[in-house]
């Protein structure tokens, strides 16, 4: 592997994807067109003429065939993320994760092009078990509610995939992401810890959705980024799907608490209804803890990042980022 292609490569994942590859020196090409993205995410290595950045979107069908045939292996990250995104722009939503990953898995599966298709924990819907293993059930609600969009057009893609293995021969390997967090992500999607914690910074309140009993395990980026390389140079990961995340849960109460205790213990935290976060009739995921033992066989995932770690990471980030630099020194 000494090239690679990353969708999406601007973004909190992909950059931080985009970093370590070049640190092991990969020549690396990436097309963002940074809807969610930013280019100042890839700014440690912007300069590096290992660095292909190319800012335009999946549709652009010569391109991205382009892009594909130059890369020993794809790293496919691109698609819409966040509730609150989800929620208000469902039809980009479905056709961006759709479409696109039909546009990518296309184009590879002409060269017969290793693919890492990013998926998410979303496609186990209201699924009520414990912890979430490869195989269980999908339960999605209602098409008029759509929350469940997102989720169903990654467990498309997901099939869509897996049919290409099946039918092709395309060496695919799917990870569905579960709460993924650090530096460079930010919360105006909806993305639960960079919000608590300029929440905090800001001088709060902390505001949780719903009764905060909600169930939520994080892993570092960081954790995410070296899970994501060991699978794409893993034989038995082919044609296979991977819970990737952390499996310690914590109550979003309980996150808001470490939150105001680590950032700013003198803000308050509110508890405000779904239907003014979201929508009415907004239905959220009880319980989402993943089964990692697969994850943990084949390539001998443990996560070196424990949640005090993150928050701290996202705190000195985020801090910096609102000119508050070396203030939790």
């Amino acid at each position: 592997m000494r090239r690679a292609l990353i969708t999406g490569g601007a973004g909190f994942i992909g950059s931080h994807l985009v970093e370590s590859l070049i640190a092991e020196g990969l020549e690396v090409y990436v097309l963002d067109d940074l809807s969610t993205g930013a280019v100042r995410n890839l700014d440690e290595v912007r300069s590096d003429p290992r660095l292909h950045l190319h800012l335009d979107d999946i549709d652009n069908g010569p391109l991205l065939t382009e892009l594909v045939d130059r890369a020993d292996v794809v790293f496919h990250l691109a698609a819409a993320v966040g509730v609150k995104l989800i929620v208000e722009d469902p039809v980009r939503t479905i056709e961006t994760n759709i479409h696109g990953t039909e546009m990518i898995l296309s184009r590879c599966a002409r060269k017969r092009k290793k693919i890492l298709l990013a998926s998410t924990s979303e496609v186990y819907g209201k699924g009520q078990d414990s912890s979430f293993s490869e195989e269980d059930d999908l339960v999605f609600g209602a098409t008029t509610k759509s929350r469940w969009s997102y989720g169903c057009s990654k467990a498309i893609d997901e099939f869509l995939g897996l049919a290409y293995w099946n039918e092709h021969g395309l060496p695919v390997v799917i990870a569905r992401f579960f709460n993924t967090v650090g530096p460079r992500q930010v919360g105006q999607y909806g993305m639960v810890v960079p919000r608590f914690v300029q929440q905090a910074l800001d001088g709060g309140p902390i505001t949780v959705y719903g009764d905060g009993e909600q169930v939520r395990c994080f892993a570092h980026v960081s954790d995410i980024v070296w899970a994501m390389r060991s699978l794409m140079n893993c034989g038995e990961a082919v044609g296979q799907i991977f819970n990737v995340g952390s499996d310690q849960p914590v109550t979003i109460n309980q996150l808001a608490e470490k939150v105001r205790e680590l950032v700013n213990p003198d803000v308050e935290v509110v508890h405000i209804p779904y239907a003014e976060a979201y929508a009415e009739g907004f239905e959220d995921i009880r319980y989402r803890v993943p089964d990692v033992g697969k994850l943990r066989r084949v390539i001998g995932f443990e996560p070196k990042y424990d949640l005090e770690h993150i928050l701290a990471d996202v705190r000195d980030y985020l801090a910096t980022e609102s000119g508050l630099a070396g203030a939790f020194d």
